[in-house]
């Protein structure tokens, strides 16, 4: 098959929501019909039997919640899918964000009995600004919902979006009876199934089909009735180049625990998505087809297998094709470097690729010089600036209780840093070199005491910094420049691992009072080398 019959099959997608919103029991049920898993019964069902199937930290399974992101890939009704699953716990991390710079597209899971939250909202405006194509599932309309058409409403009022329902719900809660398919004109009979365990049996049926008109009662028919009219007449319509845009997003109604509208959900996905498309580099565009292979890393982990104790780097590929012992450019270092341990992953299992093509995403093992946001390439003059840093929300320092262990607190500190899953900073004038974290979600820093403590034997005591805003000050400005500036009570001046001086400040009304008493001095959210994001 050639170059460009493979890449039209490659689709790349994450799936974003809230916590509870039902993310992790839908990428079971979707792997489920790429035969990836053969049993895929809800998370609450299984709480004692295994460890979900994209969750492979220790800390993940005590806590239930995903904290890192895993690469998922399964081939289904003739296309080659990579799901990238991303962290929907409470306090998110940049890996989270830095996710979704490698994926052509996302499922946005809402819970239908809550509707848009926080962090649902969050994601979405990354999504929105890289222009990336959302689709939508309503989940959990087994149980109690909000109307449909207030949900429909929230989409377009809150996250001014476009809304175009593929399929239609019958009811909700006790009640719901099913889905309409406003395409294809047929009825999907809800029943439920013990677990959600198995693919749940559907009936197929025209709205006015006898054997779905007596399942219905006289208030629901007309209700559906009279909502279907109304979207017919009054809703968004169905724009596929709008879908693409991320202008329009295409939702679809369900229960993941149930499995019921999940195989609707995904081939909608599949028939209006598309395959990966070109990336922007310094003189223009490269097209995914090109012959030259190319793609840059958006995560690295170290010890997923504690058994080898080594470190695997993600890459997404933007162009080409991979070959296993190819040899390309490191555009950091400026290094050739040839790649023989490649793996595709599925959570923690691993299995050689000896070939992958643009919109894959390869784990490559063994590579200490690879840091987040490096391209790799086979033409030493394409460079991708995809990953963005963001602006750290919350900070802590962390102390070494046991000097005897300072070698391995260092190590591990520094590989966290590589990888992206906290960026330090050191206070100026510090007596003492304690490191400053620095992390987008608070639950960073539990993550970084476990890992230092299960991975590298080294414990840590974590002291809460006052510290709430932190902005970067020019990089032209020296020690010297740094001494006469007068700051709010509580401000501090720091560096970052790029030697950036930054200032911290307790508040906003502290940052915004400084601003405007040094008014000639222009403050940062981000860093000045923002696309390196390297820590």
């Amino acid at each position: 098959m050639d170059i460009k019959s493979e890449i039209a099959k490659r689709r790349t997608f994450a799936i974003i929501s809230h916590p509870d919103a039902g993310k992790t029991t839908l990428t079971e049920k979707l792997l489920l019909y790429g035969g990836a898993v053969q049993l895929a019964g809800s998370v609450t069902a299984r709480k004692n039997q295994r460890a979900s199937t994209s969750d492979w930290m220790e800390l993940e399974r005590k806590r239930g919640i995903s904290i890192s992101s895993t690469v998922l890939q399964f081939d289904y009704d003739g296309y080659h899918i990579n799901l990238l699953d991303t962290p929907g716990h409470k306090d998110f991390s940049e890996d989270t964000y830095r996710v979704l710079t490698a994926v052509d597209a996302v499922v946005m899971v809402i819970d239908a009995g809550k509707g848009i939250e926080t962090q649902t909202r969050k994601l979405f405006e990354v999504c929105r600004q890289r222009g990336v194509p959302i689709f939508t599932f309503m989940n959990k309309c087994d149980r109690p919902t909000l109307e449909p058409l207030a949900l429909l409403d929230e989409l377009e009022r809150v996250l001014k979006i476009g809304a175009f329902p593929v399929n239609w719900p019958i009811g909700n809660g006790a009640d719901f009876k099913g889905v309409f398919d406003r395409h294809a004109h047929q009825v999907h009979l809800f029943e439920r199934t013990v677990g959600g365990a198995f693919r749940a049996p559907v009936a197929i049926g025209n709205l006015a089909d006898p054997v779905i008109r007596e399942r219905l009662d006289e208030e629901t028919f007309n209700k559906v009735s009279e909502e279907l009219h109304m979207l017919e007449h009054a809703g968004e319509s169905f724009d596929a180049e709008a879908v693409l845009a991320g202008k329009t997003t295409p939702v679809f109604f369900g229960s993941a625990a149930n499995n019921f509208g999940v195989k609707l959900m995904l081939d909608g996905f599949l028939k209006h998505s598309s395959p990966p498309k070109p990336h922007p580099i310094a003189s223009g565009v490269i097209a995914p087809e090109d012959p030259i292979f190319s793609g840059f890393i958006f995560k690295i982990q170290a010890n997923m297998d504690p058994k080898h104790r080594d470190r695997i780097a993600f890459l997404r590929i933007c162009s080409g094709q991979f070959e296993r012992d190819m040899q390309v450019f490191h555009s950091r270092t400026g290094k050739k470097v040839r790649l023989s341990s490649s793996h595709k992953l599925f959570a923690n299992e691993r299995e050689t690729v000896d070939e992958a093509f643009a919109g894959d995403i390869i784990g490559l093992v063994g590579h200490s010089d690879f840091g987040i946001g490096d391209t790799l390439t086979t033409d030493a003059s394409i460079v991708y600036r995809e990953i963005p840093r963001f602006t750290p929300e919350s900070f802590a320092l962390l102390h070494n209780p046991n000097t005897a262990k300072y070698k391995q607190f260092r190590q591990g500190l520094d590989q966290l840093l590589q990888e992206g899953v906290i960026q330090i900073l050191h206070l100026k004038d510090s007596v003492t070199k304690v490191p400053l974290l620095a992390a987008v979600g608070p639950l960073q820093f539990e993550v970084v005491q476990y890992r230092l403590e299960s991975e590298y034997g080294a414990a840590s005591r974590l002291e809460a910094a006052p510290w709430t805003v932190v902005r970067w000050l020019p990089a032209s400005m020296t020690e010297e420049d740094l001494e006469p500036l007068q700051l709010p009570t509580g401000a501090r001046i720091a560096f970052d691992s790029d030697n950036n001086p930054v200032l911290l400040f307790t508040n906003e009304w502290s940052m915004n009072y400084f601003a405007q008493t040094n008014s000639k001095i222009e403050l940062a959210a981000l860093p000045p080398n923002n696309l390196r994001a390297t820590g």
